[in-house]
C-alpha cells in the first residue's frame, strides 16, 4: 500500500495495493501491520459502519465531541463520492480548513481522518455505499455536526445545490464559528 499526505497534516490517502488478473481483482482492504508500519500510527479500530446512498446525498459534516472523538479510514465500495475532512481541533493551524479527495469503487482509495475532524462526504455516482472502520464507539450524546456550506469554510462540492439531498438534521447545523466545539 502507498500512503499520501494532504494538504492538512495528519489526514492521509491510502492506497492499496489491488492484484487483478482476467477474473477480477484481490487486495487487502485493511492490515493493522501494515497500516501502523506505514503510517507510523497505531490506531485500534473497534466499530464497522456502511452507508448507501443515491446521487446528490450529502452527508456531513459529522463528528463526535470529547471525549468520544473517532478517527476513521474510509472507502468507497460501490460508486463515486467526494470525501471531505474538515479540520475543527482548536489551535490548529489548520483550523477550518477542509481537505477533499474522490473515493471510488473503482480506484480503492480510502482515507484516514484522525480524531478532530468533522467529516462527510457527497455521492456523484449514481448510487454509492461507503464504509468506514473507527476507533471509538457511536455515543449519540457526543454526536454534533457544522454546517455543510458554511461559508467561512467553502467547500467546492462538485455537484449543483440544486441537486444536493439532505437529511433534516443535516439541513439545520450551525456554523463552525457558531458550534459548542
Amino acid at each position: 500500500m502507498e500512503v499520501k499526505t494532504t494538504a492538512i497534516e495528519g489526514v492521509l490517502i491510502i492506497e492499496p495495493t489491488v492484484f487483478g488478473d482476467e477474473r477480477g481483482y484481490f487486495f487487502e482492504s485493511f492490515n493493522e501491520r501494515e497500516f501502523r508500519r506505514k503510517t507510523g500510527l497505531d490506531v485500534k479500530f473497534i466499530q464497522d459502519n456502511e452507508s448507501k446512498s443515491r446521487y446528490g446525498v450529502l452527508r456531513g459534516l459529522h463528528f463526535q465531541k470529547a471525549p468520544f472523538e473517532q478517527a476513521k479510514l474510509v472507502r468507497v465500495v460501490k460508486g463515486r463520492v467526494f470525501d471531505v475532512a474538515v479540520d475543527i481541533r482548536k489551535g490548529s493551524p489548520t483550523f477550518g480548513k477542509y481537505t477533499a479527495v474522490e473515493l471510488t469503487g473503482d480506484n480503492h482509495r480510502q482515507c484516514f481522518i484522525p480524531r478532530g475532524f468533522a467529516h462527510g462526504f457527497c455521492v456523484l455516482s449514481d448510487e454509492a455505499v461507503f464504509q468506514y472502520k473507527c476507533d471509538e464507539f457511536y455515543h449519540p450524546e457526543a454526536e454534533d455536526a457544522i454546517a455543510w456550506d458554511d461559508p467561512d469554510i467553502a467547500i467546492q462540492w462538485p455537484i449543483p445545490v440544486s441537486d444536493i439531498i439532505l437529511s433534516d438534521k443535516d439541513k439545520n447545523h450551525p456554523r463552525l464559528r457558531d458550534s459548542k466545539i
